[in-house]
């Protein structure tokens, strides 16, 4: 595959870097209001299944969300005004938390950020790869990843600074997420340009899925195997505390899980744009196979050694490089499957089948731990990592026929 010095030089255009910094400014703003919800809604006496509620609802809304807009958007002359009014819709939605009284003004608000959130992922996902040459899609998807995890970092620290200037007062703090919520749509609005682009014909929903590469298509079945496994990460953060409570103490562990968390969104930064570099100059499906199987060693990890501090350490550095990777080489590949006139319903169809996984891992996972313990449930987890890096390394890249 040839590369020219020139090319590799412009990969990083103003739509990168608008995208980039959109990323991080919208993470930055929703990451603030994350961080303090619990505790908000502790204010109003909420139990926890409140909360689990709300963020049930809003991730399912966000998927469905996904799935329609990169469907909508393929037929549109222009994607970037849906993606202005995603940033917007999430902006207003998390400052909009500030407002609520009871847990329902809360999951009203909240499901409205996410919709909005889940309308604009495959539209900028789709605007990124179409401000790109199809030999740099991996460092291009590897710096919005880290940007958006550099969010997803300064998100939370912001909120704790800002808490007692705010002298603990919610609705001031939610307000002032509308700062980086809205800069992010004026990243979107201002810095991206937008390509002049062919909008696919109108047919059924159906008929676009049956159109999608057989090849991207195995890739999905890949994705789904991998997914059905690969649980949220703050499930590391319980096993930390629990593992590290008995010689610490409760309170003690709990802010070391803390902070090896940080440690691991640190490392799922930095290696996102690594994998990107990675992806650029080898084959994709290997660089995602090799992702999927660091996953695979992680769960084994936890199984494996004792829980002191440094194992801990050790599983969750691992924990942040297989994301890093994972979101990087699932979205490069992706675009790099899927003709550029099809990116939004590739894209949209990618994220509705990692929602689908995130759901049942999370669920089966849980339900593993909690019947049988921590052994068979990252067991679980590492037999299907590892399913996963086997078919993903069987995949050719480019596209096939459907």
């Amino acid at each position: 595959m040839q590369r020219s010095g020139s090319t590799s030089r412009r990969w990083l255009n103003r739509t990168v870097l608008g995208i980039g910094l959109a990323s991080l400014f919208s993470d930055w703003s929703h990451e603030i209001a994350t961080t303090v919800l619990p505790a908000f809604l502790a204010t109003m006496g909420v139990a926890a299944a409140w909360l689990g509620l709300i963020e049930g609802v809003s991730d399912g809304l966000s998927s469905f969300a996904k799935m329609a807009s990169g469907y909508y958007t393929d037929k549109l002359h222009r994607r970037k005004p849906i993606a202005v009014a995603g940033y917007l819709v999430t902006a207003l939605g998390t400052a909009s938390f500030g407002m609520a009284s009871a847990a329902w003004h809360v999951l009203i608000s909240r499901a409205a950020a996410w919709l909005g959130r889940g309308v604009r992922t495959p539209v900028r996902k789709a605007l990124l790869a179409a401000a790109v040459t199809p030999e740099t899609y991996g460092r291009a998807f590897g710096f919005e990843r880290m940007m958006d995890t550099s969010g997803a970092i300064v998100g939370p620290a912001t909120a704790f600074a800002l808490l007692p200037l705010v002298h603990h007062h919610y609705p001031t703090l939610f307000a002032l997420t509308l700062i980086p919520g809205l800069l992010a749509a004026g990243f979107i609005a201002f810095a991206v340009k937008e390509r002049e682009r062919r909008p696919v014909p109108h047919i059924s929903f159906t008929q676009r899925l049956r159109m999608l590469p057989a090849n991207y298509r195995r890739f999905l079945v890949a994705v789904g195997l991998f997914g059905a496994g690969d649980f949220a990460h703050s499930m590391l953060i319980l096993l930390a505390t629990q593992k590290l409570a008995p010689t610490m103490g409760v309170s003690k562990a709990a802010s070391v899980a803390a902070g090896l968390y940080l440690l691991h969104n640190v490392f799922y930064a930095g290696f996102a744009y690594l994998a990107g570099w990675l992806a650029d100059r080898f084959a994709k499906p290997v660089v995602l196979a090799t992702g999927y199987s660091v996953a695979a060693v992680m769960a084994m990890l936890v199984i494996v050694l004792p829980g002191n501090v440094w194992t801990l350490g050790a599983v969750f550095i691992l924990g942040g490089v297989y994301l890093g990777i994972e979101e990087t080489l699932e979205d490069s590949l992706c675009a790099e499957l899927v003709s550029v006139e099809n990116h939004g319903m590739g894209f949209g169809v990618l994220a509705t089948v990692n929602g689908i996984g995130d759901f049942v891992s999370s669920v089966a996972v849980g339900a593993l731990w909690t019947s049988f313990g921590t052994g068979p449930a990252f067991a679980y987890s590492a037999v299907l990592f590892a399913a996963g890096a086997v078919l993903v390394s069987r995949l050719k890249p480019g596209i096939s026929p459907a």
